[in-house]
Parts: structure tokens; sequence; C-alpha cells
């Protein structure tokens, strides 16, 4: 299960010791071992550290229970955490969420199935019609799609093993065009890295050649921006996305370890379980970039209050999105910890909560601060409904369409897909609008706003046809 996966650490006196990372600071690494057995291992005698395949998560837990009965198993332990916790918005937190009477339909895009490994990232070229780009996570391959024509043709854009680290569940997380791809041909990519024991999150530029359909960087060169150290082998982000005003946003997670003992989404003075915010076309100082100036944090008294923050408080911020038609709508969705998958609505400064809430619930007060706002998502799932989100988009395609102006959101392991509405950030109306025959990584997009699934483990894509469908209950 990710980030329960037992970490092999290996010192330099040749000392073996096998655990579930518990924390991690500057001086040293805890592991937690049978019976939650504490290991205390300076990080300064560590020769090694590997990620074992099993879990000390026992196998077959829930064989022998319903998955109604599991999840409020679940929910039971978790109530026992904080008996004072109950929830604040009933109507953000739905126990049933309704089917629409008529689903969305999904379409194969691609001619033949199975054509790619673990793609993550899929959208249309931004200049050349019928043309998409997709992203292969494991592989670190970039291709574009070609069906004008009537043909479909794949070619490999970039192949970039060699700079992004690679491993079950990382790799290449993100993509995107910059907003004047049209003269600088630069695009953008965010990957897994491993300098040394070091993991961490990179976000680099490339471009494409004069033809806009081949890359021109020299193989390997990718020009960094930033690099963001990761402590654990999870949550280390979400993905990036230039918004309206130019700008690049850049999704971290917390880093783990799991349930963020260290309070990395409170904590301003790290880049980690962030929104950030920066500007790539000019550089300031000795960084490759520049802090927009009016980022919440930009020229705070505090110097080590990190200026690159545009929001915080998020855990696992996967997949995010502006809607095209409301610039200050930025839809994110947020992966949870054990009850809750969160869909919210972010702004400049803003603290949403982690670790301190989970939901609409209280999670836990150690990294708590008087006097801080918290900003509730717009929907909490329960587990019923999910186990871990998926950010998607705001349907802009057809105006006569029921689903103009609906979020579409789904579940990567139940592969349910749902259309939400909302007014000043609290939910209007929630429908669960159809179900994907993958598990959902990612949405895409192309230039008329269409939108398409991303399907994890087939390697396939999927267009979303509303023509037909309803945006209403089942009666």
């Amino acid at each position: 299960m990710m980030g329960y996966a037992m970490s092999i650490v290996e010192t330099k006196q040749g000392v073996e010791y096998a655990g579930v990372v518990r924390d991690v600071s500057e001086t040293e690494l805890v592991l937690a071992g049978v019976g939650d057995v504490r290991q205390r291992i300076p990080r300064t005698s560590i020769k090694s550290q590997t990620t074992s395949k099993l879990s000390f998560m026992p196998s077959g837990l829930h064989a022998n229970l319903t998955t109604a009965e599991f999840t409020d198993l679940i929910a039971y332990l978790e109530s026992l955490k904080h008996a004072e916790s109950a929830l604040s918005n009933t109507v953000g937190t739905p126990e049933i969420i309704a089917k629409a009477t008529q689903p969305v339909r999904l379409q194969p895009f691609l001619s033949k199935p199975h054509q790619f490994h673990k793609p993550v990232w899929f959208e249309e070229h931004p200049l050349i019609e019928d043309v998409y780009v997709l992203v292969e996570q494991e592989k670190a391959r970039i291709s574009v799609i070609d069906k004008r024509g009537g043909e479909e043709s794949i070619t490999l854009l970039v192949d970039l093993k060699e700079e992004v680290h690679t491993a079950p569940n990382e790799g290449l997380l993100g993509f995107d065009f910059h907003p004047d791809f049209a003269s600088n041909r630069a695009y953008y990519i965010m990957h897994e890295i491993m300098d040394g024991d070091q993991r961490g999150m990179a976000i680099a530029r490339r471009a494409f050649g004069e033809n806009y359909l081949t890359d021109s960087s020299p193989k390997g060169a990718s020009e960094r921006i930033l690099a963001i150290k990761a402590t654990t082998e999870v949550h280390h982000g979400g993905g990036i996305e230039f918004g309206p005003d130019g700008l690049l946003y850049i999704g971290m997670g917390d880093g783990g370890p799991q349930e963020d003992p260290q309070g990395h989404g409170q904590d301003l003075a790290t880049l980690e379980g962030k929104l950030l915010r920066i500007d790539v076309d000019r550089r300031q100082g000795t960084l490759p970039y520049a802090i927009p100036p009016n980022n919440p944090f930009a020229g705070h008294s505090n110097p080590s209050v990190r200026p690159e923050i545009f929001a915080y408080g998020l855990r696992q911020a996967w997949r995010f999105s502006f809607d095209p038609h409301n610039a200050d709508h930025l839809w994110v969705g947020d992966v949870g910890q054990n009850r809750f998958e969160e869909i919210t609505m972010v702004r400049a400064g803003e603290n949403h909560g982690w670790n301190v809430y989970e939901g609409f619930e209280l999670f836990s007060t150690v990294h708590r601060r008087d006097g801080e706002i918290f900003v509730p998502p717009v929907v909490s799932f329960r587990r019923s409904h999910g186990l871990s989100i998926t950010g998607g988009y705001v349907y802009r395609a057809q105006p006569d369409s029921p689903f103009y102006g609906v979020y579409i959101c789904g579940d990567y392991e139940s592969k349910r897909l749902w259309g939400i509405t909302q007014t000043d950030r609290k939910l209007d109306q929630i429908l669960e609008i159809g179900t994907s025959p993958a598990k959902v990584v990612a949405f895409g997009r192309d230039r008329e706003g269409s939108l398409y699934v991303i399907g994890y483990d087939n390697g396939m894509i999927y267009k979303m046809d509303f023509s037909n469908a309803t945006f209403s209950e089942t009666p």
C-alpha cells in the first residue's frame, strides 16, 4: 500500500534496519517496525535507503469484511482519535451521492488498446489541430499523437529516463505549454529526482523545434528551474499549470510520512504541502525564476517564510485547474489521509487545513496555531465514495449542454466520475455522472474544451461524450 511500503536502511557500520518511515528530520530517520518498535537512525550514519515492494500492512486484511463494514471500521477508529470532532458541514460531506439520470459516455480515443504505459498527462497541441501530447510517468517519455486527416500515428517527442528518477509511482508527473508557446516553443515538466539518497521534485524547461512537433533540447539538457527536497517516497507533487496571469502554478504534496508528522502543510518555511506560484519569464538574483510581487508572502517580515507559496495546508494537490471563464476559480483535488478526499477552491494566501483538518473534521492539534483561519473544501468525499481523488476541469465546450459550467472530477480507485456545482465555494449539487473503464489518474482537455479521461492502468485515453447525458438525479 502506498505510504506503508517497507524501507530498508543500511548504515555505514553494516547494520540493516527495516520498517515504515514514520518521521524524518535533518538529523535522523525514524522507522517503525513490527509492534510499532521505533528505530532512530542518525542520517549521517546512513549508507543506503531502498524501498521494498513488501508492506507491513497485512495482506487480505479486508477479506472477511464487506466494503461497507471495512469503511465503517476505518471511520470508527478515526472517530476515537478525536472523539469531540463532528462534521461542521453536512452538505459538503454527503453520505449518498445520487447518480445522473443519463450518464456520460466514454469513447476510446485511440484506435488500438494498451498503447501507453502509465500515462499521466494528455492535451491537444496549442497550435496544431488534431495533434496531442501524452506523458508516461514511469517510462519518463513524452509522445506526440497525430490524428490529422483521419489517420493516427504516434511518435516519440523525448525520452527523459536519464534525468528523471523512476520507480513504481514515481517518474514524470506533469507538463504544460508556456502561454507564449507560439513564439518561444517552450514547455515545462515536473518530475522526480534522486540526488544521492535525497529524493526530490524538479521543475524544468525544454523546447519544441521549429516545426512544433519535435523536441529541440539536447538529450539530458533540460533547464532546471526549481528543485524541492522530498522527505519520503510519497506525496511529492500533483502537477503544474500556467494560470490566466501567465504565472506557473506548482502543486506540492506534504512529502510524507503518512499523517504529515512534521507539519509541512502548516509550515510556511517549507515548500511541501503547498500550491506555489512563480514567474518563469524573469530571473531574480541567483534564482532562475522570479517571485511575483503580488504573491501573498512576498516580502514577508520573517525571512524563513517562502515567498513562492500561493496557498498552503494541502496534503497532495493531485491535479488542479482554472475555470477558463472565472480566473479566480482555481479548483484543486486534494488527496486525503484516512477518511476524506477533498475538492477545494484555492485563493491567494489561504490555509486549507492539512494536517489540522481533513475534510471538515479536526485531524490533529499538534501543528495548530491560535488565530489561524482554515478554509474548508467545497466537497469532502467519504471513503465509501473513493480512495484517491483526481482533480479535473470545468466543462466549457458546449454552452447549450446541461454540463456547461460543471466541474468534472473522479476517483483513481473507485473509477467514479462526478459533476459538481458551487456558489461562493459552497456545494450546490454533486452527481455521479459515470464510471471510467480504468483508474482515473488525470483528465485531459482539447482546444475546444472537450474533456478526456486518462486511464492509468490500461494505458488508454477516453473522450467524454456529454451529448446525451443529463445533469439531473435518477428518480
